[in-house]
């Protein structure tokens, strides 16, 4: 549990800027717009991505893919579950028309639209969190190429 407690404390803090983000666009009426959901990848990113760096500048040489891949994938899994539940909540209860407005402007003709929209933010964040974590573990990898460790 001990080297897990980073990337899920990273989890909480990246679920928390998603929030944020997500609340700061209701303000301004944008958060019914799916093109500004596209910055929470960068934000999942961002999370991800420190997370490993810090792991990998903890463990040293005994850093391994193993322990960067499940550290960035325990991140973005846990700010994923968080802000899904989040938005089930403020979908349903803070403010329940915001489904409707969604509704009327991508899914007119859906009759379990709400399910719909949960599965749709979960298998995102998810999606986003794999794509990501194997991208950046391709920055953080050691080489196994004899040349480039020479170099």
């Amino acid at each position: 549990m001990k080297n897990l407690s980073l990337p899920i404390r990273f989890g909480i803090v990246t679920s928390a800027c998603l929030i944020a983000y997500f609340l700061i666009l209701s303000l301004f009426g944008k958060h019914t717009n799916i093109f500004f959901s596209l910055f929470n990848g960068i934000i999942t990113g961002f999370g991800i991505y420190e997370t490993i760096k810090i792991i990998k500048l903890r463990q040293g040489s005994k850093f391994n893919y193993n322990a960067g891949f499940t550290s960035g994938m325990t991140t973005g899994v846990v700010a994923t579950v968080l802000f899904t539940i989040f938005f089930a909540v403020y979908s349903t209860e803070l403010n329940p028309d915001f489904l409707g407005q969604l509704s009327e402007v991508w899914a007119k003709d859906y009759k379990n639209f709400e399910g719909i929209v949960f599965f749709t933010v979960a298998i995102m964040g998810i999606a986003t969190t794999l794509v990501l974590t194997l991208s950046f573990m391709q920055l953080f990898k050691s080489s196994n190429n004899p040349k480039k460790k020479a170099a």
